[in-house]
């Protein structure tokens, strides 16, 4: 089993937090993890992504070559499309339909929507408007780690036991947010779609 993972985003979208939480999940799993991480400009609004690869083999690289990516889950629509060359041809696409507009020049939405809508697994959701109903607009990134959940080969149990590790020492009322906002993000994508992975 080798499963290949893009995360994308812009920073403060919490990026990195959706690779603690696949890294923290795989290894309690017993699974081998490689991930790397590039970070744009380093304030908020600059461009970041994050190579998961997860395998219960070895794994000597932390780069996925293009054409062998399975899923590309992305905070951001735009910055999913950057990414596109590396997925390969039963890769899935995830991400927020909601765009975060840093350039002037920023495509319209529609046009971002055509061009995932062209490859044939795709699941566009509005998580940021979830997370807002649910509380917090900032748990968008576990809306979307919740509706690609059936697409990572690793168990609900140790995805959820990853988050509420991750988030313990903020407090209860964190973790149960983002324990929700995964809950939200699952059911949506199970709504409209047949996800459907050998785990």
């Amino acid at each position: 089993m080798k499963t290949n993972i893009i995360l994308s985003g812009v920073g403060g979208q919490g990026i990195l937090t959706i690779a603690a939480v696949l890294d923290t999940a795989a290894l309690s799993e017993n699974l081998f993890i490689k991930q790397s991480e590039v970070h744009g400009m380093s304030q908020r609004g600059g461009a970041v992504q994050s190579h998961v690869r997860i395998s219960d083999k070895e794994v000597y690289s932390d780069l996925i070559p293009e054409g062998k990516a399975d899923l590309i889950l992305s905070v951001e629509p735009m910055e999913l499309l950057r990414y596109i060359p590396f997925l390969n041809k039963n890769g899935w696409l995830v991400t927020d339909s909601n765009p975060f507009i840093n350039t002037t020049n920023y495509p319209e939405k529609q046009d971002l929507y055509e061009q995932i809508k062209k490859y044939p697994y795709h699941v566009i959701i509005d998580a940021t408007d979830i997370a807002k109903k649910i509380g917090n607009s900032k748990v968008a990134n576990m809306v979307l780690l919740g509706a690609a959940s059936n697409i990572i080969p690793l168990s609900e149990d140790s995805l959820l036991n990853a988050i509420r590790s991750l988030f313990k020492h903020k407090s209860d009322k964190i973790v149960n947010l983002n324990l929700e906002a995964f809950f939200e993000g699952k059911k949506i994508a199970e709504e409209f779609t047949d996800l459907t992975v050998n785990k």
